[in-house]
């Protein structure tokens, strides 16, 4: 039987939203030298996969978090993830910035959010966390109670692991690093020799260099 985290991966490789290029990694915008890539906003262009990951994070915010009053989207990635799981749960949404808006009434969190709200974050990926955790202390500064985050993917970076644990904030993903190596190693688009490499990667991801 397959995990839903095995499942996801599976449908991520297969329209290409995930790359494994170990021989010819990516540059991220931080700056750091990549063999893996991860767009999960290429799922918004697929109704069926649209459609699974919508259920999917319903349904584990209804298992892992029990009340929830509203629903928060990480800017700009799970702004509509988000839009589609509160529709599903008929749920207040918001969606939180990266920073505060230049004009009008500047504001960083976009919707309406009562005090002492329960929240549930969406989040489309986790590298760091860092972003991801910088709306969860804009909500709290509203004055509202985040209880919980799900996320469509995560590299399981021991940096995000720590400070999710110290910003008590329990994660929860559909799938992960783990599983997509799995299933890329089984179905052939990585070779076992690669993966060394992409785990040597993870250990360090910023000062990996991709020429030892």
């Amino acid at each position: 039987m397959r995990t839903l985290e095995k499942l996801f991966a599976e449908k991520l490789l297969k329209i290409k939203a995930i790359k494994l290029q170990p021989a010819n990694p990516f540059t991220w915008a931080s700056g750091w030298k990549s063999p893996f890539y991860c767009d999960n906003r290429k799922t918004l262009s697929y109704p069926s996969l649209r459609n699974f990951v919508k259920i999917e994070i319903t349904r584990l915010i209804l298992e892992r978090f029990g009340q929830v009053d509203a629903i928060a989207g990480v800017a700009t990635g799970a702004i509509p993830q988000g839009a589609l799981v509160a529709d599903a749960l008929n749920l207040p949404f918001v969606y939180v910035r990266s920073t505060p808006k230049d004009h009008g009434l500047e504001n960083l969190i976009e919707g309406e959010l009562r005090p002492g709200m329960k929240v549930v974050v969406v989040e489309d990926l986790i590298s760091t966390g860092g972003s991801s955790l910088k709306a969860v202390e804009a909500i709290r500064r509203d004055g509202c109670e985040v209880i919980g985050m799900v996320a469509a993917y995560t590299y399981g970076f021991p940096i995000a692991e720590k400070a999710f644990k110290d910003a008590k904030v329990p994660l929860v993903t559909l799938t992960n690093y783990e599983a997509v190596l799995d299933v890329a190693l089984r179905t052939g688009y990585i070779e076992e020799e690669d993966i060394a490499t992409l785990n040597e990667w993870r250990k360090d991801p910023a000062h990996w260099d991709a020429g030892k």
